[in-house]
């Protein structure tokens, strides 16, 4: 209630503001303000103006049996003169884009389409519309280099130096989303060629499986497709484990017995966690040949599985032993 009743003092104070002499002047100049914006509004449209627009250029209706080589730019930078009236809708709408069709109205020599400045100023004034001048364009010409021949298969080498986070490991092979890729040219591939690589990816500090996408090498005066690649990198935390391993006693004398004290040892180890329940390989043993005149205890060697298990350590690192002669 309080509010409506501010509300309307404020109303009512308005009111008899533009009621007053000098409420009137300044709604007259607001009006005049108005014209004069009309007015120039009117005569700007009419007069000649420059302006720089972007042009998404797309190539359509590409044949099935022309494979590009070159890199054709994604937009010209254009640069037009003509009444305002012509640029308004460019101005405060969407800048047109330039279709080009390869088979039309473009020079073809050596393999190699051509569109020289007159014929890029030709499609944009129909594009933009006759009345308006091109006064520059960058690119002021396009040459598309191509070819009509299939592509020559090339196996995919990958380059990538990962390295995972403390406590974590690489759990399996990098993988790469194509083992293979196609290259085109004009000409035949030079004899050394023989493959196709990726640039060297080098991450570290990885905790979880991550993909990446991946560039390829260009190689001089041809295509690749595909140009890049998803490579895979399974990454998985390491877990602890422990396991109770029987002493072995190697290299001992056919007439000769030795006993180890304890005879089994705790082997404690790191693996990936999807191999937990894996068992692998473990030995855990001491070798007659290494003993010696008054040696209380034995060494122990510990053999266990390189690839997956890692970090590996024994409850104890020596055990004694009794002889036993028969």
């Amino acid at each position: 209630m309080v509010d409506k009743q501010k509300m309307g003092v404020v109303i009512d104070r308005i009111k008899r503001s533009f009621k007053s002499a000098q409420g009137r002047n300044v709604l007259t100049y607001l009006m005049f303000v108005a014209i004069a914006f009309v007015f120039w509004v009117v005569m700007s449209l009419d007069s000649e103006m420059q302006r720089d627009f972007e042009v998404p250029l797309v190539i359509e209706e590409l044949p099935d049996s022309v494979t590009l080589i070159s890199t054709c730019p994604s937009s010209l930078s254009v640069s037009i003169k003509g009444k305002g009236s012509q640029m308004l809708r460019y101005v405060f709408g969407s800048t047109p884009i330039m279709k080009l069709r390869l088979d039309r109205n473009v020079s073809i020599r050596d393999n190699r389409y051509l569109l020289s400045r007159a014929n890029l100023d030709t499609r944009l004034r129909d594009v933009f519309g006759t009345g308006v001048s091109i006064l520059a364009c960058r690119p002021d010409s396009i040459s598309l280099s191509f070819t009509t021949s299939a592509g020559e298969k090339l196996p995919l080498r990958v380059h990538c130096d990962i390295k995972p986070a403390l406590q974590y490991v690489v759990s399996g092979p990098i993988t790469c989303n194509v083992d293979s890729v196609v290259v085109y040219s004009v000409g035949d591939l030079p004899s050394n060629v023989v493959e196709a690589e990726t640039y060297q990816v080098v991450k570290s500090g990885l905790k979880d499986t991550t993909r990446y996408d991946v560039k390829i090498k260009p190689i001089v005066g041809a295509r690749i497709i595909p140009d890049h690649v998803t490579i895979t990198v399974p990454v998985e935390p390491l877990i602890s484990k422990k396991l109770t391993v029987p002493v072995e006693v190697v290299n001992v004398p056919a007439n000769t017995g030795l006993l180890t004290f304890p005879s089994q040892v705790d082997v404690t180890y790191l693996v990936p966690m999807n191999a937990y329940n894996e068992n692998f390989p473990i030995r855990v043993y001491v070798d007659y040949l290494s003993l010696e005149p008054g040696m209380s205890k034995l060494p122990l060697t510990l053999s266990i599985h390189p690839g997956v298990a890692k970090d590996a350590t024994m409850s104890v690192d020596s055990v004694e032993y009794v002889l036993e002669r028969q």
